[in-house]
This record gives C-alpha cells, sequence and structure tokens, in this order.
C-alpha cells in the first residue's frame, strides 16, 4: 500500500512537504506542489485516515455528498446519517455536488481530504475509478444510484418498478396517454424510472410516443413551458407521471398559472406538503430516511470490521401512496 514516505521518494521532497501538499498549504513553492500532486497522482495515494483519528484523537467524521442537500429527498437521507452518526459520536461533512457530473470528482475529492473516516454519496457522474485509491483506505457507500466502474456497496430504490406502478395505476384508470416529465435521463434514477414507464405502456400494447417524454423540467418556469407544449398537442395528454419531487414541485403551480385543470397526476418521491395539495398528490414513496439510514449502518459496519472484501447491492422497495390527484378518465 502506497505510503506518504513513498510519495516524498518520487518527488524528491520531504514527507512534510508532502503532507502540506496534500492539505493546501498555500505557502508551498508552485513546482514542488506540482511535483508532489503528480507523485500523489501517479502513486494513487491517500492518507490513512482512520490512523491519523486514532493517533491524534479527533473525533471521527462521514462525509455526505449529495447533489441538493435542499432537495427534501436528499434532506431526508441526511437527516437519517446525521442521526445514527452522532448517536455513534461521529460528526457528519455534508456537501452539495451539483447536477452537472463534471462537477462530482472535484468537490468529492474536496471533502474526502477533511481526512474522513467514511463516505457516502448520491452520484451525478457516470465513471468512479477516481475514487478506488480513497475506497482502499476509507469505506464509500452509495446511496440512490449505483456507482459505475466501481465496485462499492449501495442502496438504491425500485425505480424501474416503481416508474411501472405508477403508469399502471394511470392505465388501469383508462389513461392512454400518459406524459412523462422529469430533469435529465442522464441521471440512471431517472432512465430507470423512464424505462418503467416505458414498460408499462409497452406491456399494454402502447407504443412509444416521444412527444409525450419531457426533460429538462426542474423549475417553475420550464415546468411551464413543458406544459404549455404538452396541451397545444393534437392530442394531449390526460395524465401525467412527474419522474422525481423536483418535477412534481415545479409542474403542480405551473398547471394553475396556466390554468390547466383536469389531469391526473403521480410523482415520484413524497415531499412536504404533497398530501396537503388540492387535489393531494399521488406519489411513488421511497422512504429516503430508511436508504440513509442503511446506508451508515454501512459506513460503520465498514469501519468496525475493515477486513471485510465483499461488496454489496442492495434495491429497497418502493410502495404506491394513493390520494385524489388520479382520477378515472370521464370522471367528472
Amino acid at each position: 500500500m502506497t505510503t506518504m514516505a513513498d510519495v516524498a521518494r518520487l518527488a524528491g521532497v520531504s514527507a512534510k512537504t508532502v503532507s502540506r501538499v496534500y492539505n493546501d498549504d498555500p505557502h508551498v513553492d508552485p513546482g514542488t506542489r506540482e511535483r508532489v500532486r503528480a507523485a500523489i497522482d501517479e502513486l494513487g495515494y491517500v492518507p490513512n485516515t482512520l490512523a491519523r483519528t486514532f493517533r491524534t484523537g479527533e473525533p471521527a467524521a462521514v462525509g455526505l455528498a449529495v447533489p441538493d442537500i435542499s432537495d427534501p429527498f436528499f434532506a431526508a437521507i441526511a437527516h437519517a446519517v446525521e442521526a445514527e452518526a452522532n448517536r455513534r459520536g461521529m460528526a457528519v461533512v455534508m456537501t452539495s455536488t451539483g447536477l452537472d457530473p463534471a462537477d462530482e470528482r472535484r468537490r468529492v475529492e474536496a471533502l474526502l481530504r477533511r481526512q474522513l473516516s467514511g463516505l457516502i454519496l448520491a452520484p451525478t457522474a457516470d465513471d468512479h475509478r477516481y475514487l478506488e485509491p480513497w475506497a482502499q483506505r476509507v469505506p464509500v457507500v452509495f446511496v440512490d444510484r449505483a456507482p459505475r466502474r466501481l465496485a462499492a456497496d449501495h442502496f438504491l430504490d425500485d425505480d424501474r418498478g416503481g416508474a411501472a406502478a405508477a403508469t399502471e395505476h394511470l392505465l388501469d384508470l383508462g389513461h392512454r396517454r400518459i406524459a412523462f416529465i422529469g430533469d435529465s435521463e442522464l441521471l440512471p434514477t431517472i432512465a430507470n424510472r423512464l424505462e418503467g414507464y416505458r414498460k408499462a405502456l409497452a406491456e399494454k400494447g402502447i407504443g412509444d410516443d416521444e412527444t409525450l417524454v419531457v426533460m429538462g423540467v426542474d423549475d417553475r418556469p420550464g415546468a411551464r413551458s413543458a406544459l404549455r407544449e404538452l396541451m397545444a398537442l393534437p392530442e394531449p395528454p390526460t395524465a401525467l407521471f412527474l419522474a422525481n419531487a423536483r418535477a412534481s414541485i415545479a409542474c403542480v403551480p405551473a398547471l394553475r398559472d396556466l390554468g390547466v385543470a383536469g389531469l391526473s397526476l403521480i410523482g415520484f418521491g413524497d415531499f412536504p406538503m404533497a398530501d396537503a395539495l388540492d387535489p393531494a398528490l399521488t406519489v411513488i414513496d421511497q422512504n429516503p430516511a430508511k436508504l440513509g439510514g442503511l446506508a451508515i449502518a454501512r459506513v460503520l459496519d465498514r469501519i468496525d470490521h475493515p477486513g471485510r472484501r465483499f461488496r454489496r447491492g442492495n434495491v429497497e422497495p418502493v410502495r404506491l401512496i394513493e390520494r385524489a390527484s388520479c382520477r378515472r378518465v370521464g370522471q367528472d
């Protein structure tokens, strides 16, 4: 396993200088910094964070990186992670990675350089090989979305099955023109939900109609634009499948803005006040608190049993919560 001394030897500097570079000391000569960084990258070096914690007596900390900490889904995950970590006397350091996959590595590695004892990541990137050197020393657990090109523990919702159940519910109510509204098909959760939606339609003998699939909706103006296009179709939809809570939160007021009434609505992901809307929103409930609890439990188990190498993936079931927003076709 690569040590700080190995990096120092390759870069031709002292171990103390390697430590200063690794911890972003601004007083290191730029040429030296570049040489040390090149050696770190070549050797795949990361510090032994657990040894450092035990040596210094500093409290252990777990990192949590999610696309948007203000999103109700990720906020619920964060709350569950914090609750269990605090019970164990551990701190939680959080960051939002944003929705641009290109930002993930920079923000996650900045978090990891804070000497964490473990990391929970809800990813957006499509290649996680950059985490390989870190994962040799620090337990890394993925939540909501699976890792790509990296073997790691992960806890996911049944996105395909939940989307299929939502679409089948609308089909059973007689709807045949069901629109799918989401933010980005590049996100595996949205791609999987779109696959489940299409599968349910196909099983009823309903072919793809790309005019009913709208992406890029993550705020109210985008929702208004998407809904105008959908309602202007020669055969507009009679029902909307809203692929995540952001789409639901954007589309419900946008429908009111546009004066559109009578559509049946179902959202993937419950959120605060969804049951207080008029009509109350039917949802696929994900239970993000459970995902967060499972993720932090796995991190703690890896810390307690560092010799365990086998990495496991778990897909958690979701459930339909039926409320008043879905009506049978022809029902007043």
